[in-house]
């Protein structure tokens, strides 16, 4: 078997995979990877490709992202020509397509089986776009958003299979190509997670925090960046409250002060200050962590009390399935993506991602309940196990070697080429 994993930020989503194949006698695992990739340890075969160039400022709007994505697809089609060259062919080429790098990989190796993994369609109806009143869509954010679907439709056409981690993110493609979408979640390391009653963190002011402490339980919440996609800004009003009415809880925040998605703040450096400004706090008993390494992200989740996961409706984060194995109470917005993986009462408390006041309340509520005590932790604990590592594994292994088929096309539509 040659497979050739794609993905700009290798590994992204496809590290354990990588490594579990190519450790599989007889076969040729390579990857591509943009030569800001991190890399994988134990990993040997990335190769690394760059950019002829960065798309132009004077490019329209609208089309920035293509342009973009046509560069990224020619520099990866360089990469696999080389590849080509000296003998490589791969049976399958499994891709997350999302910048453009696999443009032109049926013009290299047309052949080879196309797998793209497909995390999102944008939509300027009942998904993330629009759902803030905080950041009402324009009409220019509609045309915008329908050029940029270019890429994801040339994606979607182009693959032989395709895949989305979960059933909401499936739901956010075309109705007319969701036949050609399995659903499989790339898994976690549920088996590594759990709870740690000995964890502790010490935070960049030098306080030191405890799971299970009563004299300093811990409220915690993560995301990549720290944005309103991720209801940092709901978060921050509802930690105000919180703060207010619970003179020694702790507040542990990790993220960058980056943006991942959606816009940066008018008048502030990032959402951060811009928060901090609109909110009042306790600065002794509000601790920034920015980034952290992993072992030290999996501990604020192990000393947690309650941890606040909001989400818009949109790709679910890892760090959410993470936090569900580890034990970690949750209370969480209620939508849709959420509502797949966590049910109000059973393995969780659902509030409304707006309403700050509820989300004080469910965050004291759990508190005083006691984390160690939480019911809706060990439902989560359970109900994480079907996101493991090796179902991960399996699925997308069923994927790769199921038989390439098109888009079944309407009858209409056939007679409308044939005439």
């Amino acid at each position: 078997m040659r497979l050739l994993i794609i993905h700009q930020n290798f590994p992204g989503q496809f590290g354990h995979m990588a490594l579990a194949w190519a450790a599989r006698p007889g076969w040729d695992v390579r990857a591509l990877g943009r030569e800001t990739s991190p890399g994988l340890p134990g990993f040997q075969k990335l190769y690394r490709y760059k950019l002829a160039r960065l798309g132009r400022k004077e490019q329209h709007p609208y089309l920035r992202q293509m342009e973009a994505a046509t560069l990224h697809g020619q520099a990866t089609a360089r990469a696999m020509l080389q590849l080509r060259q000296s003998g490589f062919t791969p049976d399958v080429i499994l891709a997350h397509p999302g910048w453009g790098e696999t443009l032109y990989a049926k013009d290299v190796y047309p052949d080879s089986k196309l797998v793209h993994l497909c995390e999102w369609y944008y939509n300027a109806e009942g998904a993330d776009l629009g759902f803030d009143p905080e950041f009402p869509l324009t009409f220019d954010d509609r045309a915008r958003i329908r050029t940029w679907n270019a890429l994801h439709t040339l994606n979607l056409t182009n693959c032989d299979v395709a895949i989305s981690p979960t059933h909401w993110q499936r739901s956010r493609h075309p109705e007319f190509f969701q036949p050609k979408i399995q659903v499989q979640h790339e898994g976690i390391d549920v088996d590594s997670l759990g709870p740690a009653p000995q964890a502790c963190i010490r935070t960049p002011s030098g306080e030191l925090l405890r799971a299970n402490d009563p004299a300093k339980p811990v409220i915690t919440y993560v995301a990549r960046n720290l944005e309103p996609y991720r209801g940092f800004h709901i978060f921050m009003r509802a930690l105000e409250k919180i703060q207010q009415q619970h003179p020694s809880c702790h507040a542990v925040i990790v993220g960058g002060d980056g943006v991942s998605y959606g816009r940066k703040p008018k008048d502030a450096a990032n959402w951060r200050e811009q928060m901090l400004r609109d909110v009042k706090l306790d600065p002794l008993r509000t601790h920034f962590m920015g980034r952290i390494p992993r072992a030290e992200y999996i501990k604020v989740l192990q000393i947690s009390s309650a941890h606040v996961y909001l989400s818009y409706p949109f790709v679910l984060s890892w760090s959410l399935l993470e936090a569900m194995a580890c034990g970690t109470p949750l209370i969480a917005s209620n939508t849709s993506p959420v509502r797949e993986v966590l049910v109000h009462g059973r393995n969780a408390r659902l509030v409304k991602f707006f309403d700050a006041g509820a989300l004080a309340h469910e965050a004291l509520a759990q508190i005083d309940s006691g984390a160690d005590q939480s019911e809706h932790a060990r439902g989560a604990r359970l109900d994480v196990q079907k996101y493991n590592l090796r179902d991960g594994l399996t699925g997308y292994g069923r994927a790769m070697a199921m038989p390439s088929s098109p888009v079944d096309l309407p009858s209409s539509i056939l007679e409308d080429v044939t005439n």
